[in-house]
Parts: C-alpha cells; sequence; structure tokens
C-alpha cells in the first residue's frame, strides 16, 4: 500500500483550506467502536473508489499510535511513528467524548479532528482556514440563497427566479423564507456588481 502522500503538506493543491486536506476524525473512530484499548485497525482513503492513503493505527487505554509513510517533495519515503493522546470528557447526558490532543510540539490542543501532512496535527498548526471563509462575500451569499431554495424546492441558482410554496408549508415560514431568500439573493448581486462592473448582469 502507498504512503499518505508528498510535499511539504499533504493535500491536492495549495490551497490551504481544511478541504485539503486528509483527515481523521475521532468522532468517527468513537461511533465505529474502533477507541478500545488493545484495538488495532487500518483507515484508508479512497478516490473513484480507489485506495490512495492509508495509515494503520494500534490503541492503547489513552492515546493512538500512528504508523505510516511520508516523503517530503522528492525524499525517500521514510516510515513515520508517534502516538497522539486521547483526551475524554463527560457528556450531559452521560458516556464520554473523545478528543484528540494535537501531537505537534507546543500546542496540545483538544480537538475532534486533526489533519495530514508530515504528521497529524490541527488547522491551528497548519493555520488552514474553511473554505467558507475563503468565499467572496457575493459567493457566500448566493450559497446561502441556494440552501433556502433547495429546501423549498425551487430550480437551484439565485438568477432562476422564485417558485412556488411548497406542499404542506404554511405560509408564515414560506414568507419568512422568502425574506430571507431575497436578502441574500440583493446582496450577492449587489456585491457582484461593485466587483465585476453592470457587465456582471449581461452574462
Amino acid at each position: 500500500m502507498g504512503g499518505i502522500g508528498s510535499g511539504q503538506f499533504w493535500r491536492y493543491d495549495s490551497k490551504a483550506t481544511t478541504s485539503h486536506y486528509r483527515t481523521i476524525d475521532v468522532r468517527k473512530w468513537n461511533r465505529r467502536d474502533l477507541l478500545v484499548p488493545g484495538n488495532s485497525f487500518s483507515w484508508q482513503w479512497s478516490r473513484d473508489g480507489e485506495v490512495v492513503a492509508s495509515i494503520q493505527v494500534s490503541v492503547e487505554t489513552d492515546r493512538v499510535n500512528l504508523a505510516y509513510r511520508h516523503r517530503n517533495g522528492t525524499n525517500d519515503w521514510e516510515n513515520v511513528t508517534y502516538p497522539i493522546n486521547l483526551n475524554w470528557t463527560s457528556c450531559n447526558l452521560g458516556g464520554k467524548r473523545p478528543w484528540f490532543c494535537c501531537p505537534a510540539r507546543n500546542c496540545r490542543r483538544r480537538v475532534a479532528i486533526l489533519y495530514g501532512g508530515a504528521i497529524f496535527a490541527c488547522r491551528h498548526c497548519y493555520r488552514l482556514a474553511y473554505p467558507s471563509q475563503r468565499e467572496a462575500l457575493y459567493d457566500r451569499a448566493a450559497r446561502r440563497a441556494d440552501k433556502i431554495r433547495d429546501r423549498l424546492g425551487w430550480e437551484p441558482g439565485i438568477l432562476n427566479g422564485e417558485g412556488l410554496k411548497p406542499n404542506g408549508m404554511h405560509w408564515k415560514t414560506f414568507e419568512r423564507l422568502c425574506s430571507i431568500h431575497n436578502k441574500f439573493v440583493n446582496l450577492s448581486l449587489r456585491e457582484a456588481s461593485f466587483r465585476f462592473g453592470n457587465n456582471f448582469f449581461d452574462l
């Protein structure tokens, strides 16, 4: 099986957003009952139905140990092994919730998700932004309007006009959603006009 990637950071391209990194999520592992002391498992990532990367994980009482291969740029592949401490907190309705303690030097943040590079670390250590933080204001407004259009069963795309009230939806709810939708549409069109000029409306 191949290693977990190459380059300074393990990502698909140069954009520093969370969507461009492979991740491990301690909540998923817990839901699948994988965090049992003494358990060992392989965690894989697939693309188009093919496994493109994997890591080996062994579980101890308060930590997991990762093992995989990694290379930096064109350097040779090297075997990497290190532990990630777990922290368990009590839930309000009973039970416990696990957290990773970021293994990066001088960090140790308690997080649910770690992002893969030379090591798995939190998004703060890799200085990653969420994709929505990199959106232009007009894109963000259009995306929010489209979410409402999907809820209403309207055709996607803010330039496609409004549709009808869904069956079973109260008029008060429908009118409220329409009002919010129109605010996002107007904001998106206004910001796009500021950025691209009046020619935007001729597209």
